[in-house]
């Protein structure tokens, strides 16, 4: 990560003017990756953040959306696809005081970073499908699906063959009743 954070948002003009409201956005180049697994977004991918700023007595109450583009692979064929992410946040940074909060504002800035990050991260899918997908799978050479057919009975191993004639003499004693 770079010596400046694009995710430093300066707010000297809110600070302690309850009722203003100020709206901005950012669009950078994404400093890390995010996420981990078979859906991430990946270093340098763009983020667009639409947000606003209001202050209130507490601190500075942001809320707003972010737009990226995850890299993900299908959990059932690894397929590789671009996965739109947006999700909406809304978080208050306090001003600073004896009682510690997560999130504070810093001098006369707030750091949007582990708000967007845990906002975006949460947004990945755990087991991503690809766009479409049907239960027609191609698969690569070599590799043969066997899918059960739901009417079809199983072969019996013989070695239960007693225990089956068992179940059918019983099923039929019990119809003649």
């Amino acid at each position: 990560m770079s010596d400046k954070n694009p995710y430093l948002v300066n707010v000297r003009d809110l600070l302690n003017r309850p009722g203003e409201m100020r709206e901005r956005e950012l669009d950078f180049a994404n400093p890390e990756k995010l996420g981990e697994g078979l859906a991430w977004v990946p270093e340098g991918r763009a983020i667009e953040i639409d947000f606003r700023l209001e202050s209130v007595h507490e601190g500075i109450l942001v809320s707003g959306e972010a737009r990226t583009t995850a890299d993900a692979q299908s959990a059932r064929t690894l397929r590789d696809f671009d996965l739109p992410i947006e999700v909406d946040f809304q978080e208050l940074f306090a001003y600073p005081s004896e009682v510690p909060s997560d999130y504070e504002v810093q001098g006369d800035h707030v750091d949007l970073e582990p708000v967007v990050r845990d906002a975006v991260v949460l947004a990945l899918p755990f087991q991503p499908e690809f766009p479409g997908e049907s239960d027609e799978v191609e698969l690569p050479e070599g590799i043969t699906l066997v899918v059960a057919d739901d009417e079809a009975e199983a072969p019996l191993d013989q070695r239960w063959a007693a225990l089956a004639q068992l179940r059918e003499d019983t099923d039929v004693s019990k119809e003649e009743r």
